[in-house]
């Protein structure tokens, strides 16, 4: 997968290896790795596209059937007993971030200037039964689908 760096660096065949998120020439085959931040980028914009057809799609049980949503999940006890009855979307906006401070237990906390606030809508799958109600967060369903898909 093409790559950008804010650093020139050389692709040539004779240079040492990269490490992830390069492609390698090995023998016939071209190989790729993705760094996991990738992964996780190409999960979220993967999520977008997802939510954004869901929205513009007329028929949503037709949508949701194409790309293999689950109109049943097993419950707790593995009988196939939970039916989809709910999608929820939410609205969250991101205003700052947090992380561990080095060496303390204290967060370190950095609010974000007002063009720097982003929108994210978080789609889920609600299934019930008569005993039972669990919630599929859809990144985790299109990150096993994805799972599936390079098997």
């Amino acid at each position: 997968m093409p790559h950008d760096h804010p650093h020139p660096h050389d692709h040539s065949l004779d240079s040492a290896h990269h490490g992830q998120g390069h492609n390698h020439a090995h023998g016939d085959h071209l190989h790729s790795h993705m760094h996991h931040e990738d992964e996780a980028a190409d999960l979220q914009v993967l999520t977008a596209q997802f939510i954004e057809g869901f929205l513009q799609a007329r028929d949503k049980t037709s949508y949701l059937k194409l790309a293999g949503v689950p109109f049943e999940r097993a419950s707790k006890d593995g009988a196939k007993a939970l039916k989809l009855i709910d999608v929820t979307l939410t609205t969250d906006w991101q205003i700052g971030t947090a992380s561990p401070s080095f060496g303390s237990r204290e967060l370190s906390y950095l609010p974000f200037p007002g063009e720097m606030v982003q929108e994210r809508t978080n789609m889920s799958l609600v299934y019930v039964s008569m005993d039972e109600k669990s919630t599929l967060d859809i990144r985790d369903f299109l990150y096993q689908r994805k799972q599936e898909m390079e098997k």
